[in-house]
């Protein structure tokens, strides 16, 4: 089979694998469409600590099951579609033990701690399918983008009535915006980009602030009759926007962080105390988060036109990644079609 594989910072190759054997209780999944994510576009710039060379990418799966193996439940059967949870857990670290298995201390995500999806085949654990006949294959291919998203806006239990300001509009930020306006949150999308700003609105958001054009603490606190936003998502991971969340959030208010700030951030920490935050972080999704969005998807008339920047072939994906590296701003979903 054939398999797109990052040899190094910047070098990319298509290669020739053998079909994966399942063992007991796999599936194996023939692998229609992969979601690059922007861990993929670090791994291609070197920039992804958790990466060894090489390393197959790919964690955003549209797939249907090709065979199953003993073990696997009757349910599930050949040419059903599907995406993948594509985490591991250990079941033994404080996370596991907790119930939260998704922040295993030792998990390792497809494509970034261990070869992914942008292969012709691959083999999962019955347990990390996540079933959705429903869904198209494009649809399948963000599931996993968006859970983040929710999971953001479980980890601040965003409330009917809340107003939650989401910090980012790439795709984990609009699932944020999308998770806290079916809970019934008024939402506040901030960006720097206009047109992500307008597709937030499609995705659920009542406001939309350029914080590059506008004055951020002016126009959050006209927005919020000068209380400030009772929950702000990070899902930017920049120093700048860190901060931003804990000066402009409401008196006992919650902070919920999902990206990673490349450089250390500085803080007055008396907001911490006078204001007596929650602050949170949010990592990966739980089943619930899965089952939520497949729902949501097959519900909500979501603007895929809109999200989906680019759909090019296995070999035209190492292009796609550079393009996208010279001109992030541009994209905001990437999709290889591994079947076409």
């Amino acid at each position: 089979m054939k398999a797109f594989r990052i040899v190094e910072a910047g070098k990319c190759e298509i290669v020739a694998l053998p079909v994966p054997a399942p063992q007991p209780g796999d599936v194996l999944l023939k692998v229609c469409r992969v979601g690059f994510c922007g861990s993929d576009l670090n791994t291609y710039l070197g920039r992804n600590p958790m990466v060894t060379y090489p390393r197959i990418p790919g964690h955003e799966i549209a797939a249907t099951i090709d065979s199953v193996t003993v073990g696997v439940p009757d349910n599930i059967k050949p040419g059903m579609p599907v995406t993948v949870v594509p985490y591991t857990n250990c079941g033994v670290c404080s996370a596991c033990r907790r119930g939260r298995p998704h922040a295993c201390r030792s998990n390792q995500t497809l494509g970034v701690q261990r070869d992914g999806a942008l292969t012709e085949y691959i083999t999962v654990p019955w347990q990390k399918l996540v079933l959705a006949p429903a869904l198209s294959l494009a649809q399948l291919t963000v599931v996993e983008p968006l859970t983040v998203g929710f999971h953001a806006v479980a980890r601040g239990s965003v409330a009917a009535g809340d107003v939650v300001a989401v910090f980012g509009c790439g795709m984990i930020g609009m699932g944020a915006v999308a998770g806290a306006a079916v809970r019934g949150a008024k939402v506040i999308a901030v960006d720097i980009d206009d047109a992500k700003l307008a597709l937030a609105r499609r995705f659920g958001a009542a406001e939309g602030v350029n914080s590059r054009s506008a004055n951020l603490h002016d126009a959050l606190q006209k927005l919020t009759s000068g209380n400030g936003p009772d929950v702000i998502i990070e899902a930017v991971g920049s120093p700048v926007t860190y901060r931003a969340a804990v000066d402009e959030v409401a008196f006992t208010g919650r902070v919920v962080c999902i990206g990673y700030a490349k450089d250390d951030v500085s803080f007055t920490t008396k907001y911490f105390v006078q204001k007596e935050l929650d602050i949170l972080g949010s990592r990966n999704a739980t089943p619930a988060d899965f089952a939520q969005v497949t729902q949501y998807l097959a519900a909500t008339d979501v603007p895929l036109d809109a999200v989906i920047s680019r759909v090019c072939s296995l070999g035209q994906a190492a292009a796609a990644l550079a393009d996208w590296a010279a001109n992030p701003g541009a994209v905001m979903k990437i999709i290889v079609d591994v079947a076409g």
